[in-house]
């Protein structure tokens, strides 16, 4: 998934304490990339009746941006040492005066996959890196390889999956060679399908993609395969026949030393489900994850205790050890195959690519458990899980991950204003539902420095100078909320004499003002989006002093939209004012869709202009 943003790592940990209900993954808005054009990409695959396949590979590649030569000078094949074998066939710069300057040996560097680094039951995972010589703008790089797949991952069968580069692409062909008696199924958007001449016992299939213009991926945009143009090819004619396969390989063994711990860890647990909870956190915290997606590791999961022993494991190891463990306490489980990313929809055919995760589903208890997800505690999912076409190995039926799961996010804001326009401040937080762990592990996983300076970016973000210091619970506790409280000065609230405008401040770091932002990026959508559900309430109490006079305050606020609610008011009592802003979002869905963004935008608009109000005070 892993980056989903925080939903695949650490990368969006650091928002936790700024992102609110909404919780949008970003995207980078690079697509549509004219730095470069894909003048021919050719992959002809040979297919055996065994599922050993031979892939003859073949790309040319135009520079036409400066920018481009870091990003494509160097290009990365990788390949499975276990499983296959790769060469680099030829490799060149064509400058356009026809001379080639060829890729030689020292320029092609064989590296281990950084996900598998330090992890030696993956080191047969490994990139091949060609290093192209002398590239500038208006030069072609010419690069062909094979690869030869001697073991298949499933036996007998095959599945690819392939998607057209958002670069400009003017020639695109995929070809599959396979035995006559072994049909393949495919689903094709943006190709054309054709026949072609085939060897006696063969059949040959050929896909040409057909040029197109493409929108460029929208902030937070669900993944381009379900809207975008592919091709899924498989010899499985159901999903039920690939979770029978995968189901084949991933045979589970329980040890003495697994059904001690399981036994161990449950003894004074008082009901199925809280075994489960507490079996699957002890995974989540004990097993280092190792990111080796299905496709590219292979979908045999290594023993359950030798995940055990090395404490480590990519997800489909997480999910044995689980499994073994769950079923050491009499559970039964099954593995689940998902998407780690954006990708809601499923292809029509059999394929993995999409289906590039396992996570644990218990069916006695309707329940999914995601032991990858260190930040995430058992009962809940990361939120690149939820919502999800997924595949039921142990059954091969379709099933669908929870839409929703609980979220609240609160806080009070205290400001103690003094006659300088300076102010003390206190701030209480406390996360709840999913958010809860999140919030814990992400403080855990920073420096005492690290929050300081974090609370310092959170003022600055406030036009505010000045500093603090945090507080919060036990990061080592397990209780079903999370608070934290800072604590510290700005110099420069208020800038007297006046009369001047205070923000209106419902939270340092808004929850609120973020999730409205993230809605905001984009001012017209055409692609689905993601969208969670969730809550947030804040308060704030700005105490002023006796020497400065309240002139004015921003008009109460309310406004109910599609699954979405907003509250905001101002009261005065005496020199202090206090602020409340509530956002609750109740869509039903983890996706939202263009229509309904359009029939928001007037409510995004009012709610976008409140948070930029002010309270007027003046001097005397």
């Amino acid at each position: 998934m892993r980056t989903f943003p925080f939903l695949r790592g650490r990368s969006w940990c650091t928002l936790v304490l700024a992102v609110g209900v909404f919780g949008v993954a970003q995207a980078k808005d690079d697509a549509a990339d004219r730095s470069v054009t894909i003048e021919k990409q050719t992959q002809r695959y040979v297919i055996n009746t065994d599922g050993s396949y031979v892939v003859d590979a073949d790309k040319v590649v135009l520079i036409n941006e400066e920018r481009a030569i870091r990003s494509s000078a160097q290009q990365a094949v990788s390949y499975n040492r276990s499983l296959d074998s790769l060469e680099i066939i030829e490799a060149f710069t064509l400058k356009p005066d026809g001379r080639r300057v060829m890729v030689t040996a020292p320029q092609i560097r064989e590296q281990q996959e950084q996900a598998s680094a330090n992890a030696p039951m993956f080191q047969d995972s490994r990139v091949k890196v060609v290093i192209f010589p002398e590239v500038a703008v208006g030069d072609r790089l010419s690069l062909r390889y094979k690869r030869i797949r001697h073991t298949a991952l499933f036996p007998g069968e095959f599945t690819d999956f392939s998607t057209a580069s958002l670069s400009p692409t003017l020639d695109y062909s995929l070809i599959y060679d396979l035995p006559a008696d072994k049909p393949l199924y495919a689903e094709a958007r943006g190709f054309k399908a054709s026949t072609s001449a085939a060897a006696v016992g063969r059949k040959v299939y050929r896909w040409d993609y057909v040029p197109a213009d493409k929108t460029r991926p929208e902030q937070g945009a669900v993944a381009y395969t379900d809207y975008g143009q592919l091709l899924a090819v498989s010899t499985f004619a159901t999903y039920k026949d690939l979770a029978r396969a995968y189901e084949a390989r991933a045979k589970v063994e329980v040890t003495p030393q697994i059904t001690e711990l399981a036994h161990r860890l449950t003894a004074d647990q008082p009901t199925p489900r809280a075994k489960a909870l507490v079996l699957s956190d002890w995974v989540r915290k004990n097993i280092r994850y190792v990111a080796v997606y299905i496709d590219a590791g292979g979908v045999v999961p290594h023993p359950a205790q030798s995940v055990l022993d090395n404490r480590y494991g990519d997800c489909k190891d997480h999910v044995a050890l689980l499994e073994a463990m769950l079923k050491a306490v009499g559970i039964d489980s099954s593995p689940v195959l998902i998407n780690a990313g954006n990708a809601y929809v499923l292809p029509k055919v059999a394929a993995l690519r999409v289906l590039n995760h396992a996570i644990t589903y218990v069916p006695s208890l309707d329940l999914y458990l995601d032991s990858t997800a260190s930040f995430i505690a058992a009962g809940y999912l990361p939120l690149q899980d939820l919502d999800k076409s997924v595949l039921l190995t142990r059954t091969g039926e379709l099933a669908r991950t929870p839409a929703t799961q609980p979220s609240k996010l609160s806080s009070e804001l205290v400001f103690k204003i003094d006659d300088k326009g300076a102010a003390d401040f206190t701030q209480t937080s406390l996360a709840e539902g999913w958010r809860t762990e999140a919030t814990r592990f992400w403080i855990r996983s920073q420096q005492p420095a690290e929050r300081d300076q974090m609370i310092q970016k959170m003022l600055r973000s406030s036009g505010q100078a000045g500093n603090g210091t945090l507080q919060t619970d036990a990061l080592d506790g397990d209780a079903s909320g999370f608070n934290t409280t800072l604590a510290g000065r700005t110099e420069n609230l208020v800038n007297v004499p006046g009369p001047i405008g205070v923000p209106a401040l419902s939270r340092l770091g808004s929850y609120i003002a973020q999730d409205v932002q993230v809605l905001s990026v984009e001012k017209k959508r055409v692609q689905n989006f993601t969208c969670f559900a969730g809550e947030s309430v804040e308060k704030a109490r700005f105490e002023f002093p006796a020497s400065l006079t309240i002139l004015a305050l921003p008009k109460t606020v309310s406004l109910k939209g599609a699954d979405v609610t907003y509250d905001a008011s101002y009261e005065r009592s005496g020199n202090t004012v206090l602020v409340s802003r509530t956002l609750a979002f109740n869509h039903p869905e983890a996706v939202c869709s263009p229509e309904w963004f359009k029939s928001m935008q007037p409510m995004i608009e009012a709610m976008f202009n409140d948070l930029k109000s002010q309270i007027i005070v003046q001097a005397h």
